[in-house]
């Protein structure tokens, strides 16, 4: 079974990307903008507006495509997912060691309501 070749970009034509940031978990601001060939990963994301609206700046908010960092001179293309990263707010090691803590509170606290 043969593979499907992705089309051909025409020269000249517009590439559409999506530039998106999560400012919290489960809050997305996405916006798909159509620019022209060639764009640098900085120009769209300062042309999706995303800066503006949540007062980030270009310099200080880590940017990547498709969850891979690049720099802000990375060239775009056609249905390139942009993403502006924020920082984590836990540490994932102490995040996971606080989950296992409760739950094994939790625990605890089942079985002592349940012998008494």
């Amino acid at each position: 079974m043969a593979l499907a070749e992705a089309p051909e970009p025409v020269l000249g034509a517009a590439i559409r990307v999506e530039v998106v940031y999560c400012p919290r978990p489960g809050v997305t601001d996405c916006c798909t903008l159509e620019l022209p060939p060639g764009t640098l990963l900085a120009e769209a994301v300062r042309r999706s507006g995303l800066l503006q609206r949540h007062g980030l700046s270009l310099e200080d908010v880590p940017i990547g495509i498709w969850g891979r960092v690049r720099g802000a001179d990375a060239a775009l293309r056609d249905r390139d997912r942009v993403e502006l990263y924020r920082a984590l707010q836990v540490d994932p090691k102490e995040a996971r060691r606080l989950r296992y803590r409760s739950a094994k509170q939790k625990r605890q606290d089942q079985a002592a309501s349940g012998s008494g």
